[in-house]
């Protein structure tokens, strides 16, 4: 089924009023959203009709039996209380960091009450303390990733405090980053809308339900981030059941609301979102707030689409004890915000109506105080995580891509006629797919035709580079479909579809236009298993067009910034010379348990020196598996992609003048082949490392480094490097031939080398 299927039946929901609100502010029910879409095709799209406005209803008050208000008191009191006694620990010297929630504490209780743990998942912000004691973690848990202590179910020592985690609750690692979050919980959503219209992989997929929710929230001041409208457009385009809950307390750190958003309203910017369920409530009425979370949760898990709650709370501590919000914010200020204080308002309210008296109240507090110090005792006496595990987990411990289970090099059997590496790229994603249903691949134009209706009308397009053509035609729009034009939604996406078991196989246009992805590859994808311990992964592949020798490529075309990306632990980067290895290499990326980049030079395309006939639909690589392409005795060429041609290319005209030339291809170059490249030093004694990207701080530096550091005693000449000028790629032809390495350039360090 189609998105665009999906999104021709929506119909435009009545919008809801949008006027500014404070903390004293009621909460107003939105008209109700309309009934989910059939899931059925449809012809070209068409513009939505324009329901006419619902009749809102005033909200009813909620009517809480004693013993619930007494447990939401608990839980406010319980989470405010914790975050005193971090600050008394960091004022001790026995913690090292401290954030709190406090002020956030009830409207992150409601939402609690509202959600299932270990049932829906949760993508969370430090200020979520409240939210997680409500879906059961426990103080002890808590105060135990304070101390770094290795039990702490949050990272087990390895992050800071109040970036939460638990693997049972599905509460998913949480980084540092703001907004970072945001569109791995919109891909975790994803795989909800993907299980249901794949029927195949509801067997394959653990801990999937039919009516589940996504949580995330965000603050304010991270509603600033680009990746937070690029999460409300995947959700709203998609219908994606995700709460979305940002808790404005008015500050990002220092810079007050009204510098940050236009207006100073986020629920103004964001009332043009079609299929968006909008509330506002004070989000420090924690039955206010209870109404307006069980309304929005509602919406979700009846499939109508994503729901967005405004909730204003306040901030009566720094924003952390490294900040000391006296000096930009004024006293009146800071005592107005105490006054709405939830905590404090809460506990008057029981009295006020009843439900306990001040002794009881004051026992109940002082029960608490008591668990905490408890608590606070035994997190203290666990012991810190062992210095020999910091390696643990920076990848798989459960498949190894560097293994002989993926080699099948020895046993190839290749048949039909020779294909080009496009064609066996292609060939390789759609066997694979026949093999494993959880594959999903999106990206820029990898469709045939987003549009199913003419499909059979078209060609498809199937890529820039036509890599995978026909992929939607035999898979359909479920498995294979278009995405936004927004590289950070790509990867952010396919992090939490791959969190969710699915294997999402993306697409990243050019090399060029991969940085706004980077944050979410280098802070996220790389990190999510060493942060969590293990607790939580999300292998995935990252295939991505790279390099130069295009005529006409230019400067946003042609980039080779290979070690930006080879410097990241946690992260596989493979990058095939041929049609052959890149079939094996890529099916090994896909089977592998690891995020994968994967470089596919664009001059090596449709080159008819590197074409192989088929190799089988089992064929495999492993990882850190060099191929030695030419024998020689006289010198070593260490190197990759495209130079691997050029370098033949040099190697024979250097035969001419008597000199034997050896040819090392690392074809996956982080890891890359140590023992390779060391037997080869040894063997002839002089080498040089040439590769396409810039000469300083390239690729090659590390690899003659290490060569220098460990093969000293074997080296009859220096190591010398053959690579690009340190500048920019020219779209005149004449200033690519000088600033990227060509044979000549190979050539002559050859003869250099050779003669020293």
């Amino acid at each position: 089924m189609s998105d665009t299927k999906v999104l021709r039946l929506v119909k435009k929901g009545s919008e809801l009023p949008t006027g500014a609100f404070t903390a004293k502010s009621v909460a107003k029910a939105e008209p109700k959203p309309a009934p989910a879409p059939i899931l059925k095709a449809a012809p070209a799209p068409k513009p939505a009709r324009r329901r006419g406005k619902a009749k809102s209803k005033p909200p009813q008050q909620l009517q809480l039996s004693p013993e619930e208000m007494l447990k939401i008191f608990r839980t406010m009191y319980l989470s405010r209380k914790l975050d005193d006694k971090e600050i008394q620990m960091k004022g001790q010297n026995r913690i090292f960091f401290q954030i709190s929630g406090a002020g956030h504490e009830a409207i992150l209780t409601a939402a609690g009450m509202c959600l299932k743990p270990g049932y829906d998942w949760f993508y969370p912000y430090y200020r979520d303390r409240a939210l997680c004691l409500e879906l059961g973690m426990t103080p002890l848990e808590m105060l135990l990733e304070s101390v770094g202590a290795e039990a702490d179910p949050n990272s087990h020592g390895r992050q800071m405090p109040s970036h939460w985690g638990h693997k049972k609750l599905n509460i998913v690692s949480q980084s540092s980053p703001t907004g970072t979050q945001l569109l791995q919980a919109v891909g975790a959503a994803e795989a909800t809308y993907r299980l249901k219209l794949v029927k195949e992989l509801k067997k394959l997929v653990k801990k999937f339900h039919q009516d589940e929710v996504v949580y995330v929230s965000l603050g304010d001041g991270t509603s600033s981030e680009g990746e937070f409208w690029e999460a409300l457009n995947t959700a709203c385009n998609l219908r994606l059941p995700v709460v979305f809950l940002l808790e404005d307390n008015g500050y990002a750190i220092s810079v007050p609301v009204e510098v940050q958003t236009a207006g100073g309203d986020i629920s103004k910017l964001v009332s043009g979102f079609p299929n968006l369920y909008r509330q506002k409530c004070d989000g420090t009425d924690p039955v206010e707030s209870l109404a307006v979370m069980r309304r929005a949760v509602e919406n979700c898990r009846r499939n109508r689409g994503p729901s967005f709650v405004h909730a204003k709370v306040i901030r009566p501590y720094s924003h952390s004890l490294s900040d000391d919000e006296k000096l930009y914010r004024a006293d009146e200020e800071r005592v107005a915000d105490a006054e709405h204080d939830p905590v404090k308002r809460f506990g008057a309210r029981l009295i006020d109506e009843k439900i306990i008296d001040q002794d009881g109240l004051q026992q109940l507090k002082d029960e608490i105080d008591r668990e905490i110090n408890e608590a606070a005792d035994a997190a203290l006496a666990s012991p810190q995580p062992s210095p020999d595990t910091v390696t643990d987990y920076v990848y798989s411990p459960e498949v190894d891509p560097t293994s002989s289970d993926f080699d099948t090099e020895n046993s190839v059997e290749l048949s039909g006629n020779p294909g080009t590496m496009v064609d066996l790229i292609n060939r390789c994603l759609h066997t694979e797919m026949k093999r494993d249903p959880r594959i999903v691949i999106f990206g820029e134009d990898v469709a045939d035709c987003s549009r199913e209706t003419s499909l059979d009308k078209v060609k498809g397009k199937g890529g820039v580079f036509k890599v995978t053509a026909n992929l939607q035609r035999e898979f359909g729009s479920a498995r294979v479909y278009n995405s936004p034009l927004a590289e950070a939604n790509i990867v952010g996406r396919a992090i939490g579809l791959a969190t969710r078991g699915l294997k999402p196989v993306v697409e990243i246009q050019f090399f060029d236009y991969i940085w706004p992805a980077f944050h979410q590859i280098r802070n996220e994808l790389a990190l999510l298993r060493w942060r969590s311990a293990n607790d939580f992964s999300a292998p995935c592949v990252i295939r991505v067009p790279v390099g130069g020798y295009l005529k006409g490529g230019a400067i946003y075309h042609s980039q080779s910034g290979v070690s930006l990306f080879t410097q990241i632990p946690g992260l596989r980067v493979v990058y095939p010379s041929n049609a052959l290895d890149a079939n094996g290499l890529l099916r090994t990326s896909i089977r592998c348990d690891d995020p994968v980049i994967f470089l596919e030079h664009k001059h090596l395309y449709r080159q008819a020196y590197n074409k192989s006939a088929y190799p089988g639909d089992d064929f495999m690589i492993p990882f850190a598996k060099a191929r030695t392409v030419r024998e020689g005795t006289d010198l070593s060429i260490i190197t990759y992609g495209a130079l691997v041609q050029r370098s033949v290319v040099a190697a024979k005209e250097a035969e001419k003048q008597g000199i034997s030339v050896e040819i090392i291809d690392l074809r996956t170059v982080s890891p890359y082949d140590w023992e390779a490249i060391a037997e080869s030093v040894q063997k002839t004694s002089r080498v040089i490392v040439a590769h396409e990207d810039s000469l300083s701080w390239g690729y090659g530096a590390e690899i003659a480094a290490r060569i220098s550091n460990e093969l000293f005693e074997y080296l009859d000449a220096p190591v010398r490097r053959v690579a690009a000028l340190d500048t920019f790629v020219g779209y005149a032809p004449q200033l690519e031939d000088v600033i990227l390495p060509q044979s000549a350039d190979v050539l002559k360090a050859i003869t250099a080398l050779h003669s020293y």
